[in-house]
């Protein structure tokens, strides 16, 4: 009994000398181990809450479902192209990695991406931005400007290679040729596509000599037409102090700019109708004024006629006064007749002036009077200055029909003396 008693006391004092106690590091490092080799790259599901951007550009929330929290962090190279607002409530799905932060002893997921449950990244991230501008009022009606009653020159915001400035072109050319149209190409979809649609809105502001503004561009999918969805072009529009239509894409696809828009309509070709529309409403006004005058002519002239005719029943003698009267009435009457007509014809000759010299403007009428424009070729920059060029330099030269390519052959440059 002795000796099993000793064999007990022994075998304690040996596991004693042989148990090893882990330092926190050491125990630390093994935990991390374990977590990041069993799990390694996962997708987590879960609700955002105690969200912090740093000023480091990192993220750092938890992830949370009905029983329990993980903390998570999503550093700045990977959350830069996050297009929504990640923010608490926000219900998600990450993918990452499991790790586990050694100072604090606490394990966490790097997270890699993140893509909000139920609905797609694009389109929360435009209900988000379309919320925070409503709220801010950029699409309220008190702030829209009216459309003038005939803009004699029209500023366009597009691609000068796409199908819409071309139907743009010929509803006016058919419609109100006397419309001057100003081509401000840009890129209409892509990278960069929304910065240039915004300095072109902001250049014509500046410029100050066009009447209104045209934003658009073709149909396409919501990746296509997103570019009218940046931030940048509807404050763009928004500021804008000349009024701004905006045609973007056809009925199914509204985009910010279109909501933000002064007037809105659903494909480019109804743009250029509106403008058609003024046109025609104008003259139908003018005619209209016509009319008023002539009718309210010959309501004085008939007036005039009835209160002679009182008179005469009213004044039987002398005769030779009434007559004298009903003679000078006669010339009144004449007199304002041919006034008014001659008024008429003068503002009808206005009229036709004024077409005239709006149709003379038009680019197309320059061209149909022997002009042409010449591009330099790919490029299709419009040759200014003879100084840009070089033998054999490709040319495209656009006449009032058609268009052909041609080669410099020589470069001749003219040079002024002023005398001393």
């Amino acid at each position: 009994m002795l000796e099993d008693t000793k064999d007990l006391f022994t075998g304690t004092a040996d596991k004693a000398k042989t148990r090893h106690v882990y330092s926190v590091s050491e125990i630390t490092r093994d935990i991390k181990l374990i977590l990041e080799n069993t799990f390694g790259e996962i997708w987590v599901e879960g609700e955002i809450s105690n969200f912090k951007a740093a000023t480091s550009g990192h993220f750092y929330f938890t992830l949370k479902d009905e029983a329990t929290v993980i903390a998570a962090a999503m550093f700045a190279r990977a959350n830069r192209d996050v297009k929504f607002k990640i923010e608490d409530g926000l219900k998600t799905i990450c993918f990452g990695r499991v790790e586990v932060y050694g100072p604090r002893g606490q394990y966490q997921i790097i997270v890699e991406k993140i893509e909000p449950k139920g609905v797609g990244a694009q389109q929360l991230a435009f209900e988000q931005l379309k919320n925070r501008l409503f709220k801010e009022g950029l699409f309220s009606a008190e702030h829209k400007k009216p459309l003038p009653l005939l803009p004699f020159s029209v500023g366009i915001v597009t691609s000068s290679a796409g199908a819409a400035v071309r139907d743009i072109l010929q509803i006016l050319k058919r419609g109100a040729s006397c419309v001057n149209l100003i081509i401000r190409s840009v890129r209409v979809q892509g990278e960069g596509a929304a910065g240039e649609i915004a300095a072109a809105v902001e250049d014509f502001n500046q410029f100050k000599r066009v009447g209104a503004i045209i934003v658009c561009r073709g149909g396409g999918s919501t990746e296509d037409l997103w570019a009218f969805n940046e931030e940048i072009v509807v404050r763009a529009i928004y500021n804008s102090a000349i009024p701004v239509i905006s045609a973007v894409g056809h009925q199914i696809n509204i985009t910010l700019s279109d909501l933000v828009a002064d007037a809105f309509v659903e494909t480019p070709s109804a743009a250029a109708k509106i403008i058609v529309d003024k046109k025609n409403s104008l003259l139908s006004e003018l005619d209209s004024c016509r009319y008023e005058i002539n009718a309210s002519a010959s309501g004085v002239i008939h007036r005039l006629g009835s209160d002679l005719a009182a008179l005469r029943q009213m004044l039987k003698s002398p005769l030779d006064r009434l007559l004298e009267k009903q003679q000078l009435l006669d010339e009144i009457s004449n007199s304002l007749f041919l006034n008014m007509k001659h008024y008429l014809e003068i503002t009808r000759q206005r009229a036709g002036s004024l077409t005239q010299r709006l149709d003379a403007l038009s680019p197309l009428s320059i061209l149909s009077r022997g002009y042409s424009l010449s591009m330099l070729m790919p490029d299709e920059e419009v040759v200014k200055d003879a100084s840009k060029l070089k033998v054999g330099d490709v040319i495209k030269t656009v006449l009032a029909r058609g268009s052909f390519l041609g080669s410099v052959q020589e470069v001749t440059q003219n040079e002024r003396k002023t005398d001393v």
